[in-house]
């Protein structure tokens, strides 16, 4: 028997072999008969002398030139520490957990309040992602209310770069934002050629559901391709709202939206850094909520998980959200439910874990249940080991009937392969009593605020004076 089938890798599929070749068929079709919408000049004269039908700022792209785009794309991206040293590789079905980006409001551990989302947050938000080890990158959290909306972008990005040397995915404003931070992050990197072996940034994009590509976009994804720095095309079609109620046409728009900006991109220059998703998810026709909660979210995320492994492609995910208001038992189940599906499905770079409130609030307190669910889940990932060693026929022979295996070599060498929780208590009544009887809500502030006390690594006092001048010329 081979060898790889003794080490098997659980695996979730929502589609089967027909469905992804007909959810396929129908993406090509889509953008060859409806097209995306798209005014940039430039984009406009690069995909009419590829191949494209362009008519006004309608843009049709023939099934060929899709799968010629598919063929040139890389299907691995590898990301980096501040250092330069490669930590994130997004390839096949392996999973990179990170939280999430562009919050208004924030949940302070010490009292519970909620308020605006400031530069400080940032700060704290980064350490703790910098401490927690189930966090493989990080993103930049929140809007911060209390700077000028106009460096906001890049003041935040810095603040995350200074407290964490995690990976990055980041937004911004235009396209004078992204070459100030292009420029900040050359600096950290220390060269371009460092940058370039494995960048610490990485842009996401939004397309306009259903189907736009506004100029702005265009632009960075222009620049993106030019410079190497990896970008995600993460369109957000909400079935029933701005894409199709049925899950499978709201899969087949996002899908359309990503691989339209992967075309794109391709042209600009081949084999350029790119990551595909879409956040397909629901309208609760109840409240409009566009739900990071829904199981239909899970579901639908799954299968363009699937259409990724299909078009061999790194893949952009979601999991470890919620609608609750508070990291409560809601917020926990729809964790739990959304970070099991996304790491069995085989999603690359998962992201929003920690986020409550339907996209719009930053939990510390959240973000540190989170990781503790991600632990737990990587635990199953590793499946069952099948061996002589760890069948233990021998020692099962050696111990008989009625014996025990406390003092067996066997349970000292495997018994550190069991999971043991930080945060989740399994004491007997009794000694949980004698330990104060803390409830779960209070392990967990205490555990964030712990976590909270970490020193990151500091930025060389250099380059935070030549970021603090840089600074100056922001507009």
């Amino acid at each position: 028997m081979d060898d790889l089938d003794l080490n098997f890798k659980p695996r979730l599929n929502v589609l089967n072999a027909g469905q992804i070749e007909r959810i396929h068929r129908a993406t090509l079709d889509l953008l060859e008969r409806t097209g995306v919408r798209m005014s940039h000049p430039k984009a406009l004269e690069i995909l009419t002398g590829a191949g494209a039908q362009v008519d006004k700022d309608r843009v049709r792209i023939p099934a060929w030139v899709v799968e010629d785009a598919l063929r040139k794309t890389s299907p691995r991206v590898a990301l980096g520490r501040r250092s330069g040293e490669c930590c994130v590789v997004l390839e096949g079905d392996r999973n990179w957990f990170g939280p999430n980006i562009d919050c208004m409001d924030y949940l302070v551990p010490f009292t519970g309040a909620r308020r605006r989302f400031t530069l400080e947050d940032c700060r704290t938000t980064a350490t703790i992602l910098d401490a927690l080890p189930n966090y493989d990158w990080g993103m930049t959290f929140g809007l911060a209310d209390d700077v000028p909306a106009e460096l906001a972008d890049r003041l935040v990005l810095r603040e995350a770069l200074t407290y964490s040397d995690k990976p990055l995915v980041f937004c911004c404003n235009d396209i004078h934002s992204l070459k100030d931070i292009y420029e900040m992050v050359l600096l950290i990197a220390g060269s371009e050629s460092r940058f370039l072996a494995a960048p610490a940034v990485v842009l996401l994009i939004d397309p306009i559901s259903p189907l736009v590509h506004p100029d702005d976009s265009v632009e960075k994804m222009i620049f993106c391709a030019e410079k190497g720095i990896p970008q995600i095309c993460f369109g957000a079609p909400q079935a029933g709202s701005t894409g199709p109620a049925s899950f499978a046409g709201n899969i087949v728009q996002g899908s359309a939206e990503s691989l339209s900006g992967l075309v794109f991109v391709q042209l600009i220059r081949e084999g350029a850094p790119f990551i595909y998703g879409a956040f397909t998810t629901v309208m609760d026709m109840r409240t409009t909520i566009f739900s990071y909660g829904a199981p239909e979210m899970t579901l639908m995320t799954t299968a363009m998980a699937q259409m990724a492994q299909f078009y061999n492609v790194p893949f952009f995910g979601t999991a470890g959200c919620s609608d609750a208001k508070l990291p409560d038992s809601q917020a926990a189940a729809e964790a739990t439910y959304s970070c099991y599906a996304s790491a069995l499905s085989g999603a690359n770079l998962i992201h929003d874990c920690g986020l409550l409130d339907h996209g719009s609030l930053v939990s510390p307190t959240f973000m540190v249940l989170v990781n503790e669910v991600i632990d737990m889940v990587r635990q199953f990932l590793h499946g069952v080991q099948v061996t002589d060693e760890t069948l233990a026929l021998d020692v099962i022979d050696q111990v008989g009937p009625g014996g025990h295996f406390v003092e067996e070599d066997h349970t000292l060498k495997h018994f550190r392969n069991v999971w043991y929780p930080k945060l989740f208590d399994r004491s007997v009544y009794d000694v949980w009593l004698e330990q104060g009887g803390r409830r779960f809500e209070e392990r967990l502030r205490e555990r964030t605020l712990k976590v909270m006390e970490h020193e990151p690594l500091q930025l060389p006092p250099d380059v935070v004076k030549e970021l603090d001048r840089m600074k100056q010329h922001w507009k």
